[in-house]
């Protein structure tokens, strides 16, 4: 009986503001709001705070049709943070409700998984779900072994299909090239099968996105006896951004670059066989692309993903899924200065904690318990996700470190923090303060880049609410709250960082 009554107040809560009156609910309604929903969480790497065209003042140049529909069968938050501007460490955050800089004391990039920090699926398949991870995965540890905790069968997933890894190349998905290429593995991005449970998948022809995406559609169409768990997480819009089918590229009148071929001399000033770090890094800076075409690249990589979007959609209205299929939309962390994407009117982007580095495009949708087309405003973290989902399965959770609260909760002043590196960052309420030092490898910005208005580690203070483009330091003005939110940092850091 309390599974039952968690579950009805769940969903009585999650329509509290929708159009429906209570008096028009009906005992059918009822009925469904008592099952448990179908979980779909789709997190996407890189994607621009102004290229999310469910906001209102999104960047026109953007052609994202699908994820706009989730925009209004459901509540976009324009004010969602991530625990830190890269995706490793932003990424645990996700996955356990916790700050990863609980247990990675140096804010790394790499912040792994401890076995004893509990994650969505294991919660989820302890409730008795179906759980399966497709696309990446990226806990900054342990690539490319499925045998350590921060494989995805090693915390609670039943199947996994992708990489483990920041990046793999778009097109390069087969085992003959990797062993055509002497560093299959030699950077931050990987070419080769897909990893598959505890084995490989190779696939000579297609394109990553599409992969992922048919992957998907396949497990969604199978027969479950049981509600299921999907996270689906596509490398878009990562680099290597300029790969991307012909069709994307001709609609937004770029040219195509050749694919890496270890073969290719030119490219690779005569050093034979050819590295594959060498052609990754190349074009995952400003320079052997232009800042226009940059752009260009960026809109069609975007585009190519909407469509796949929408072929999941597509799919769960299909099957008949939809109707009680929770779906979550999020971003790792802010665009990136290096792949032409647009955070405008926010300050930065991936690499820092200024706004447009944490600040990110985040939506929610289940059909007549989310309020369809809703633009939430109040501030709220993807420490969030979980205990909003683990609240949807009716779980109750026990542990007193989660951070996140369910989205069902508000509170209007609740403290976040952030630490990554030498920098760090607290927000209450409107005010905000940190150390933001901006780092995006030194390399020339794309276009769409709005440098901060002092690069230094001093303390700066912002009125989020009345400047979210952080360009007004009031530091001096507010001494008092500087010191107010620094002791409250400061206090969280004590309490909760392990020693």
């Amino acid at each position: 009986m309390k599974h039952v009554a968690a579950l009805l107040v769940f969903a009585l809560l999650f329509s509290c503001h929708s159009e429906k009156k209570k008096s028009e609910t009906s005992s059918e309604d009822i009925v469904i709001q008592n099952e448990k929903p179908n979980i779909l969480l789709i997190v996407i790497d890189d994607q621009g705070y102004a290229d999310f065209s469910p906001f209102d003042n999104f960047d026109t140049s953007v052609s994202s049709p699908n994820i706009a529909r989730l925009g209004k069968s459901g509540t976009v938050y324009s004010q969602a943070y991530v625990t830190a501007p890269v995706c490793s460490p932003s990424r645990a955050g996700i996955i356990t409700g916790k700050n990863q800089f609980r247990w990675d004391k140096p804010a790394s990039w790499g912040p792994g998984l401890p076995d004893d920090v509990k994650t969505i699926p294991e919660y989820l398949k302890e409730a008795g779900y179906h759980t399966a991870r497709i696309g990446k995965n990226d806990l900054g540890q342990n690539f490319h072994k499925n045998d350590v905790r921060e494989y995805p069968l090693q915390h609670g997933y039943d199947e996994f299909l992708g990489f483990s890894a920041h990046a793999h190349d778009y097109w390069l998905n087969s085992q003959s090239i990797k062993d055509r290429t002497p560093d299959p593995y030699g950077t931050s991005a990987l070419l080769g099968p897909l990893m598959h449970n505890m084995g490989e998948k190779s696939y000579e022809e297609g394109y990553l996105t599409d992969i992922l995406t048919d992957e998907s559609i396949e497990y969604l169409k199978r027969k479950h006896d049981k509600p299921f768990f999907l996270t689906l997480s596509y490398s878009a819009v990562h680099h290597l951004i300029h790969e991307v089918p012909k069709k994307y590229l001709d609609k937004f009148n770029v040219k195509e670059i050749p694919n890496y071929d270890p073969d290719n001399l030119e490219e690779f000033g005569n050093h034979k066989p050819g590295s594959y770090s060498a052609y990754y890094d190349k074009y995952s800076r400003v320079g052997a692309i232009n800042t226009e075409d940059l752009r260009k690249y960026y809109l069609a990589n975007l585009n190519c993903l909407d469509d796949n979007i929408g072929r999941v959609l597509d799919a769960l209205n299909e099957t008949g899924l939809g109707k009680n299929t929770l779906v979550v939309f999020v971003s790792d962390n802010g665009g990136s200065p290096l792949t032409g994407a647009n955070n405008a009117p926010l300050t930065g982007g991936k690499y820092s904690l200024w706004e447009g580095g944490i600040r990110v495009p985040m939506a929610v949708s289940w059909p007549g318990h989310v309020e369809a087309g809703k633009i939430e405003k109040r501030y709220v973290s993807a420490l969030d996700i979980l205990p909003t989902l683990t609240n949807a399965a009716g779980i109750t959770i026990t542990d007193k470190h989660i951070d996140g609260i369910s989205l069902l909760e508000p509170n209007e002043d609740r403290l976040l923090v952030w630490k990554w590196q030498k920098t760090w960052a607290a927000r209450q309420g409107k005010w905000k303060i940190t150390n933001a030092k901006e780092n995006h490898w030194k390399s020339e910005p794309s276009a769409q880049y709005i440098a901060p208005i002092r690069d230094d580690l001093t303390i700066k203070l912002f009125d989020i609410e009345a400047d979210p483009g952080e360009r007004h330091d009031v530091s001096a003005q507010h001494p008092e709250i500087v010191k107010e939110l620094q002791t409250a940092y400061d206090a969280w850091c004590d309490a909760n960082i392990i020693k």
